[in-house]
């Protein structure tokens, strides 16, 4: 049995409560809040579980051998540093942390003591996720021209980060997994309408060195939950809805194909004269084996540091998440301006 603490009770922390309780290779030992309403709820939900009010506690614990946190991004960096010196694996909500600085230093930190360092980038154990992975593996898709996508809702309005830090880590780690390479510029545009200084809406571009483009749009302003990503390849097209209950992807054999005019040689005549043709054929959708990826997460954390393996979703990965954050958090304070990714 391995044993879990978790600190942060609030929006999403009851999510991971729920995961790590349901484990059965795992012990839910302890779970640490601030508030004594939230810890009452807790207790009376998880009998059996110790609920403190400070994260020392758990700290000291030695029944606990790693500890998740669902606190505010702003104190991932101090409390994911107590964990590790402390001794014991971390497991730490998007973002990482807020600076690649601050990244880098847990990574060091992590690798001095011998410990587990994850991010909670969740889709990244979704199967459905994980389905176009293979599908762009395999060249299925032919050649990636772009990939948008759109994360929407009406709130939750965050005045800790902008729409930027809050929601665009989860397609930015989508995007990364499937194109498997960083990329080497970004911009992005954000417009504030609810507090001063806190964007509502970002729209955000990467630009690839092979000249995939991935645009990003995510918005806590507005009127529907849209949790849409499409890949357009030069042999088939996929959508990817995580919002559909029936169907999460949908793969179509369509496309543009460019053939060389009657007596030419490939794609071209001695001319340079071609044709572009539209293809349309068969719409996809496959069955998928979807579980609860946020399950499959929690599993995982638990595997590493029982096993000491390196989590898929590693400080590497999240340090990668950042370094966009960080150069697009520039990107927009310069009005749109690209920034080069080292």
């Amino acid at each position: 049995m391995v044993g879990i603490g978790v600190v942060g009770a609030g929006y999403w922390g009851p999510n991971l409560i729920r995961n790590f309780a349901a484990l059965g290779a795992v012990e839910l030992v302890a779970i640490a809040d601030r508030d004594s309403e939230r810890l009452g709820r807790v207790a009376a939900q998880y009998p059996g579980v110790a609920t403190v009010e400070r994260i020392e506690d758990l700290l000291a614990n030695e029944r606990i051998r790693g500890i998740a946190l669902a606190t505010p991004a702003d104190t991932h960096f101090a409390l994911a540093r107590a964990v590790l010196a402390a001794g014991k694996g971390v497991f730490v909500e998007k973002p990482l942390a807020r600076s690649v600085a601050e990244c880098e230093e847990l990574i060091a930190l992590a690798a001095a003591n011998g410990q587990v360092l994850m991010v909670g980038h969740t889709f990244e154990y979704n199967a459905a996720v994980q389905y176009v992975e293979e599908c762009i593996d395999k060249r299925e898709l032919g050649e990636i021209y772009y990939i948008y996508s759109q994360r929407l809702n009406l709130g939750v309005v965050r005045r800790d980060v902008n729409a930027l830090w809050n929601l665009a880590p989860h397609d930015i780690s989508i995007a990364l997994r499937w194109l498997k390479q960083m990329p080497v510029a970004v911009d992005a545009r954000g417009y504030t309408y609810l507090q001063e200084g806190v964007e509502d809406v970002v729209y955000l571009n990467l630009e690839f060195p092979d000249g995939v483009a991935v645009h990003i749009h995510v918005s806590w302003l507005d009127p529907g939950k849209v949790r849409r990503t499409t890949v357009v390849g030069s042999e088939k097209m996929i959508v990817y809805d995580d919002a559909s209950t029936e169907a999460k992807i949908q793969l179509f054999d369509k496309g543009i194909d460019r053939r060389g005019i009657e007596g030419s040689l490939g794609d071209f005549d001695s001319f340079g004269k071609f044709q572009l043709i539209q293809r349309a054929g068969d719409v996809l959708i496959p069955r998928i084996d979807f579980s609860e990826p946020l399950r499959a997460e929690c599993r995982h954390f638990a595997e590493c540091l029982a096993e000491g393996r390196r989590p898929i979703t590693d400080g590497q990965n999240g340090l990668r998440v950042v370094k966009i954050l960080e150069a697009a958090t520039r990107s927009l304070a310069a009005g749109g301006a690209s920034m080069a990714i080292e």
